[in-house]
C-alpha cells in the first residue's frame, strides 16, 4: 500500500465518523469492611416472651466487592466471628446467648463458617433506590434473596426479611416453648466501598 493510499484511508475513517473502541474499565471496589456494618435482629416469642430478651447481633464483613458496572455485589461473612451485642443482659448470660448462637444448636459455625451473599441482578426502581436479588448461602444451603436498597452519600443501606427454617436451622426454644425466639429475622446495613485504582492504570 502506498503513502498516498494510507493516507487516503485515514482520511475516510477520520472523516467518515468511525470511532476506534476503547476499553471500558469495570468500576469494581472492594466493600470497606471496617466502615461497613451489617446487623441481625433476634425477636422473642412464646407465652413468657415478656420475660425473655430480643437479641442484637453484629455480623462484621470479611470481604466482598462492589462492581458498578456489571451491577454485581458480593458479600461474605465469618460465622464464627458473629458477637452477641445484647448491651442490656449481664455479661454470662450474653456469653451464653453467643456459645448457643455459634453452637451446633444455631449457626453450627464450626462446620458452616461462611455465610455468602451473591447479587446476579440490580435493578433500579427509582433516584438512588434499587432491588438487589442473588443468592445467600447460610448454614449449608442456598435459597434466593431480593433486598431494597438506598444509596446516599456513597453508601448503601437497606433491610431484608429471611427465615431461619429456610436454611435448616430450628430457632431456639425453651421452657417446653413458652420461651423462644421468632422463625423470621430482621437484617440490617450500612455498608460502602473502597475506591479502588483504576484498572487501566496497571496495564500501562
Amino acid at each position: 500500500m502506498s503513502s498516498l493510499t494510507r493516507i487516503q484511508l485515514v482520511l475516510a475513517l477520520l472523516l467518515g465518523g468511525t470511532q476506534l473502541a476503547l476499553p471500558v474499565w469495570p468500576q469494581v471496589h472492594p466493600i470497606d469492611a471496617q466502615h461497613s456494618v451489617i446487623t441481625v435482629h433476634v425477636f422473642k416469642s412464646g407465652l413468657f416472651s415478656a420475660f425473655a430478651d430480643n437479641h442484637e447481633i453484629r455480623a462484621p464483613i470479611s470481604g466482598g466487592f462492589l462492581d458498578e458496572t456489571g451491577r454485581r455485589v458480593e458479600l461474605v461473612i465469618d460465622s464464627r466471628k458473629l458477637v452477641a451485642l445484647d448491651p442490656r443482659l449481664a455479661p454470662e448470660k450474653r456469653h451464653e446467648v453467643q456459645q448457643r448462637m455459634l453452637g451446633p444448636e444455631v449457626l453450627d459455625s464450626d462446620r458452616f463458617s461462611e455465610i455468602r451473599f451473591e447479587a446476579s441482578k440490580v435493578e433500579q426502581t427509582g433516584q438512588d433506590h434499587f432491588l438487589v436479588s442473588g443468592s445467600l448461602s447460610l448454614h449449608g444451603r442456598t435459597r434466593p434473596i431480593s433486598v431494597h436498597v438506598l444509596r446516599s452519600n456513597g453508601r448503601y443501606h437497606g433491610d431484608a426479611v429471611l427465615k431461619q427454617r429456610d436454611f435448616g436451622i430450628t430457632p431456639v426454644s425453651v421452657a417446653g416453648g413458652t420461651v423462644k425466639v421468632k422463625d423470621e429475622l430482621k437484617i440490617e446495613f450500612d455498608i460502602t466501598s473502597v475506591a479502588g485504582p483504576n484498572p487501566a492504570e496497571s496495564h500501562r
